[in-house]
């Protein structure tokens, strides 16, 4: 039994150590998602492939229709508004919304989600725009890490800076 707890220990202590060195990326996360009053609205799950970063989003308990959804710069969901949660994520500087001929932010999604009427929604994208490597400067985790945000309507996925996506209604805060 003494060995096993060594080894163990052991084990344990050289996970930590090299989590502190921040070299291990997380292949995956999940997210949880909180509306403003503090409700359970869904999560998120990030997925480290080939060619980006699926994303997983499922949503519940919110209004019928289209909500946008983006990754913003700040790991903060400060609740009513979740204004702590900064712009878009867009380290490549780029303008809003999958329709725009200048590029668009590393944050945004090529889709809208739609709720149905069971207030449920969920949508899967694979976005190679982002990172799950801690060291990328297009990571998830750049700068203490991100945000997911649902706003109250759809994304027109040209307007700058939000696509007239409208009021933040739920937020997850992105970390390792």
């Amino acid at each position: 039994m003494r060995f096993g707890w060594l080894t163990t220990g052991l084990i344990l202590t050289a996970m930590a150590a090299s989590g502190a060195r921040g070299q291990e990326a997380p292949k995956q996360i999940k997210v949880p998602i909180l509306s403003a009053t503090g409700q359970d609205a869904g999560s998120a799950t990030f997925k480290a492939v080939k060619k980006g970063v699926k994303v997983k989003i499922e949503l519940k308990n919110l209004e019928f229709g289209l909500h946008a959804v983006h990754i913003h710069q700040n790991p903060v969901c400060d609740a009513p508004d979740f204004k702590g949660a900064g712009g878009h994520f867009n380290p490549d500087g780029k303008h809003h919304g999958y329709q725009n001929p200048m590029g668009h932010h590393n944050g945004d999604m090529p889709e809208s989600v739609s709720v149905g009427e069971n207030h449920m929604g969920s949508a899967t994208f694979v976005l190679q725009s982002i990172s799950m490597d801690p060291a990328a400067p297009n990571s998830l985790f750049l700068n203490g890490g991100t945000s997911i945000v649902v706003h109250a309507k759809a994304d027109d996925q040209k307007t700058d800076p939000s696509g007239d996506s409208g009021n933040r209604i739920a937020c997850g805060v992105i970390k390792p």
